[in-house]
């Protein structure tokens, strides 16, 4: 009775974590269609470009020449970059390049996000917390299009605090490992993204490419985990701010090429969400409740002003607070370590059935059945991103570089392998200790792109 109670609670759980995000098909058609647009810049703002580079020689120096090569006037824009426990010529290279530098040594707090808390410190010491209107965050490695700044700045100028851009690939013809990280980016922008623009709720950062107003940061920055960005974000919508997504600004990342180094990143991925679940998860889980209160609805505090906030009455203010309230759900369903989760339920509904079998006299063959079912549930979730990955191909084909058909069919069957490394590396996490380790960048692949542009 016990070990049945266990198996029948277990495939409860499982039917509410898909009904969890069965509300994101509509991102899925949504998007298909469409994304905001952002009318040109009536102002030309004053940002402040802030990188954390560790032993990025190889590639610093393109990414601080792409961004000297913007269309966007190049007084308004300082470039600041923190050396972080660099043991090449990084910070020589960056001034080299025009950037401000400041070089940091700190074996034991040596996360990105320790990083840029020493930065901003440096930062607003040195040039005042008035100084830039808003930050753009970047990664060494990253490459930018030449209207990057502008396209960014036209979401700023109509009003968005926070705006992430399309993230595009430069080695994605390189490897299946390459291509399936590709594939992820592309998912997020097109599959959600787009959608969470026109519809007004919290699209995600992640990790590069994304500018911020300077208010979030007028106390520092303050998220220094293992995943500063799905921090950031969590605590960003807590506090009632919505992130926007600028379609049209688009750069360039570079992807790891082999699985070992993939796994490297992923293990830091999986420990840094776990992280930020536990520091902002409860936030956001209340502050689903606390946003149908009127008078703690959330967007009606950072990103309106007290007079159009009691303008608002009756249906509109309703609508405002369940469109809130919606916002912190869907954060929270992002941050909820669904795959760790999912899996963890699965194991325990086996181990229970087995001990059906084995205290009961059930026959054996139910263990067969449940883990057929699961076979049958793994074969739909790795057609469903071979399917992704093909749909991708085909809505990103103007972004994407030129591939032969039988690339894209490897691409396309390998994707799968992207989502299953997640769920290995998040049981992983959950039990192992977990440390900030350098991914290698590769400066031919820079190079070739840029030769390419």
């Amino acid at each position: 009775m016990f070990f049945e109670l266990i198996m029948n609670l277990c495939r409860i759980a499982l039917v509410i974590m898909g009904g969890m995000y069965a509300y994101m098909a509509v991102y899925v058609v949504v998007g298909f269609f469409a994304t905001k647009k952002f009318p040109g810049a009536k102002k030309m703002h004053r940002y402040g470009i802030v990188i954390a580079a560790r032993n990025e020689e190889n590639v610093i120096g393109q990414l601080l020449d792409s961004i000297h090569a913007q269309d966007y006037p190049g007084e308004l824009v300082t470039t600041f970059v923190v050396a972080d426990n660099c043991t090449d010529a990084t910070a020589q290279v960056a001034r080299a390049h025009g950037a401000v530098c400041y070089e940091r040594f700190d074996s034991r707090r040596c996360t990105k996000g320790y990083a840029m808390q020493f930065l901003f410190e440096h930062l607003f010491r040195d040039y005042g917390k008035d100084a830039f209107e808003a930050f753009i965050m970047l990664d060494a490695d990253n490459l930018l299009k030449e209207d990057y700044i502008s396209r960014m700045n036209d979401a700023f100028d109509a009003g968005e605090k926070i705006v992430t851009s399309y993230r595009n690939t430069k080695n994605l013809e390189n490897s299946c490992i390459a291509a399936s990280y590709a594939f992820h980016w592309m998912r997020t922008c097109r599959c959600e993204n787009r959608a969470k623009s026109i519809l007004h709720t919290a699209c995600r950062v992640q990790g590069t490419g994304f500018l911020f107003a300077a208010e979030l940061v007028e106390n520092g920055w303050n998220y220094t985990n293992l995943t500063e960005d799905r921090s950031f974000c969590a605590d960003a919508v807590a506090k009632g701010y919505r992130i926007s997504y600028q379609d049209a600004a688009q750069f360039y990342d570079e992807q790891p090429e082999s699985l070992s180094i993939a796994f490297r990143q992923r293990k830091r991925w999986a420990k840094g969400h776990l992280q930020a679940f536990v520091s902002f998860g409860p936030a956001l889980f209340a502050r689903i409740f606390k946003s149908l209160i009127p008078s703690k609805c959330a967007s009606f505090s950072p990103e309106m002003n007290m007079e159009r906030k009691t303008q608002l009455r009756g249906g509109r203010r309703l609508l405002g607070c369940l469109h809130d309230a919606f916002m912190c759900y869907d954060m929270f369903a992002i941050t909820l370590p669904k795959a760790l989760l999912s899996v963890c339920v699965k194991l325990l509904e086996i181990l229970a059935c087995m001990g059906l079998i084995l205290t009961a006299g059930r026959p054996a063959s139910l263990l067969t059945l449940l883990l057929g079912g699961f076979m049958l549930s793994f074969a739909k979730s790795c057609l469903g991103n071979i399917l992704t990955a093909a749909y991708l191909l085909v809505t990103e084909h103007d972004r994407l570089p030129r591939l032969t058909l039988g690339r894209m069919l490897a691409y396309c069957v390998t994707f799968p392998i992207f989502d299953i490394i997640g769920k290995i590396t998040y049981c992983m996490a959950a039990v192992m200790r977990v440390e900030w380790k350098p991914i290698p960048h590769n400066a031919v692949t820079a190079k070739h792109l840029a030769a390419s542009r």
